[in-house]
């Protein structure tokens, strides 16, 4: 910890830097991917501060939509897109990745009940040929897709989308190798960038 305190006590030393930020924010993307420590979006794409609108969240789910429902899931999509008005959602899934894996496996989560109603939501899709492969890379890439499906069920995106204002992008992150592919629709796979 004493070294993230070292780099914070250093870190506003220059505050000329980020009085712009003190105006507003223009994000041109939404970023949402795992909370997991290895995977740090503005490392992954050289964003800098204001750059990235991100939502972080176990297995990078999106949760099904439900207008009588408000998540903080739901109300960061909103915020992005009707607000903010960002011109692209990434969905970036990485390598492996321990909510996908957990599913993959059928692991017991009854000792982490919240994480096990979560995962609930990713329960039915991510299929992998080969469960022991480490990497479920397989898995992730499905899964990607599904989240992806899943955002075109918010009202607010299904309209962007459809006035060519927003574009859906399927990002998986190799952990290993720092290697980022993009879902590629002409293919139907993932390919280096």
């Amino acid at each position: 910890m004493q070294p993230l305190i070292d780099n914070a006590r250093m870190f506003g030393q220059s505050p000329e830097e980020f009085a712009k930020l003190a105006e507003g924010q223009s994000p041109e993307v939404l970023f949402i991917t795992c909370s997991d420590s290895r995977v740090v979006p503005a490392l992954i794409t050289g964003a800098r501060p204001g750059q990235l609108f991100e939502l972080r969240t176990a297995g990078n789910i999106v949760p099904p939509y439900a207008s009588g429902t408000p998540t903080g899931e739901a109300a960061t999509i909103e915020y992005a897109v009707e607000v903010l008005g960002v011109k692209d959602i990434v969905v970036c899934g990485h390598s492996h990745c321990g909510a996908v894996g957990a599913v993959v496996r059928g692991d017991d989560l009854t000792a982490v009940p919240a994480v096990r109603d979560w995962l609930a939501h990713a329960a039915d899709e991510p299929e992998c040929s080969d469960p022991a492969d480490p990497t479920v890379a397989e898995a992730v890439q499905n899964h990607v897709l599904t989240q992806m499906l899943r955002l075109r069920s918010y009202p607010c995106v299904e309209k962007r989308l459809a006035e060519g204002r927003l574009r859906l992008r399927g990002w998986y992150y190799e952990v290993g190798t720092g290697a980022v592919r993009e879902h590629r629709m002409e293919t139907d796979s993932f390919e280096a960038l």
